[in-house]
């Protein structure tokens, strides 16, 4: 069996992010932190990936004192709680191959330190020392205790409200060692 380590570099690869609410979307990125994945015949075998939440970023507000204020409200308790959990991490659990490049994949993802199984798919693109990993997560933020403006948990909350689900568009370069 040919089997082939991979560490991410996390000055190449990316994670955006979209949150949506009842007038409108707010757009960013988060950084990687680190990640490594293994291969066994050219096929994902296993691999995590560990994402920074202190350094979330927002890219639609342009006016420095409010894109500060919420840049901190994403990283208290009401949404990432990012100084008792600065670590979010996906770790993926088993893959099936697809057509393409393509991979299926069930992970679990944890955030604020609670782990929910989540399916995705992958599409991976490698070469003798590179591999290059891009897939969307849906992540349901209240199965991770983010509740705040939730129509599941407060009512009348108008337009105001913030939807459940935000995206995570991510992009992975990682090199063989």
């Amino acid at each position: 069996m040919d089997t082939k380590n991979f560490k991410v570099n996390k000055e190449n690869s990316t994670i955006d992010w979209i949150g949506r609410k009842v007038t409108g979307a707010h757009n960013g990125t988060i950084g990687v932190k680190e990640g490594n994945f293994r291969f066994e015949d050219g096929k994902p075998a296993s691999g995590k990936f560990v994402i920074d939440t202190r350094s979330i970023k927002i890219l639609d507000i342009e006016d420095a004192e409010t894109n500060i204020q919420f840049a901190n409200h994403l990283a208290s308790d009401d949404f990432f709680n990012s100084e008792q959990f600065p670590e979010a991490y996906f770790e993926i659990t088993h893959t099936e191959p697809g057509d393409q490049n393509q991979y299926y994949v069930t992970g679990d993802l944890t955030i604020k330190g609670i782990t929910h199984s989540i399916d995705t798919s992958l599409q991976i693109v490698t070469t003798d020392n590179t591999a290059i990993l891009d897939t969307k997560i849906v992540v349901d933020r209240t199965k991770f205790n983010i509740k705040f403006r939730s129509s599941n948990f407060f009512t009348n909350l108008g337009d105001t409200l913030i939807y459940n689900n935000f995206d995570l568009n991510i992009h992975l370069v990682a090199e063989a060692y």
